[in-house]
């Protein structure tokens, strides 16, 4: 589907988009497409040529690989307005290494690689502008990275707990969770019998209360010793 005029100028203000020059902007929003997805529908599998990068427009986006025995393992979860499957078009071999389904009705926009990297290849100062844009995303990743790597699950879970609070909340505060509770196990890296003792505990010890997709967080300096944050 072609993209709607007025999604094409918000997207000027997404980081890969906002380093481009107008006219080169107008070049790569000719060649974009707006794509919408059911529920568990997927968007490319690992494998699959690479021609495309995409940012999430509604909905969410999961990234994963399949185990052996054919478990999904979440490496992301793409919300509005994040893109992903960005860095493929830089690789000698341009395949996705990961699939992309949706969690939930979802629709992105579908950005097609060569007609950016003719753009980049014009301009030496749209790269250096892109590379900034990068370096700050890959520093996020790599903390990322860390919390999976070096912290146990409690840390984990808290970690994501926290991010969830809106900024200026200091006590309390309500969250409804994005994703389902299996869903976020496995970006986790835990077993969702694992998020629920997790959870049960925190609500023993008086930090958390549970209520389906709802948690309460009761006390949130609390909740943020357990993680130095």
């Amino acid at each position: 589907m072609e993209l709607p005029p007025q999604i094409a100028s918000e997207l000027r203000q997404i980081d890969l988009l906002a380093q481009l020059e107008p006219r080169d902007f107008e070049r790569v929003m000719a060649r974009a497409r707006y794509q919408t997805l059911e529920k568990d529908q997927r968007l490319f599998t690992q494998g699959q040529k690479a021609t495309r990068f995409f940012i999430v427009r509604s909905g969410q986006i999961k990234l994963f690989r399949l185990s052996p025995d054919g478990q999904e393992k979440i490496i992301a979860l793409r919300a509005p307005p994040q893109s992903f499957a960005e860095a493929v078009m830089f690789m000698d071999r341009q395949v996705y290494p990961v699939n992309a389904g949706a969690v939930r009705p979802s629709a992105v926009v579908a950005i097609d690689t060569n007609t950016y990297r003719d753009v980049l290849r014009d301009s030496v100062d749209t790269c250096f502008r892109l590379m900034g844009a990068m370096s700050v995303r890959l520093h996020a990743l790599v903390s990322e990275i860390d919390n999976l790597c070096l912290h146990n699950a409690t840390f984990r879970l808290v970690s994501y707990l926290l991010t969830q609070v809106p900024e200026g909340v200091d006590e309390t505060s309500h969250i409804r969770l994005s994703v389902p509770k299996t869903t976020l196990a496995a970006r986790l890296s835990i077993q969702r019998e694992t998020l629920s003792r997790l959870l049960a505990r925190l609500r023993e010890r008086g930090l958390v209360d549970v209520h389906g997709q709802e948690i309460v967080l009761r006390d949130i300096p609390s909740l943020r010793k357990l993680t130095d944050q």
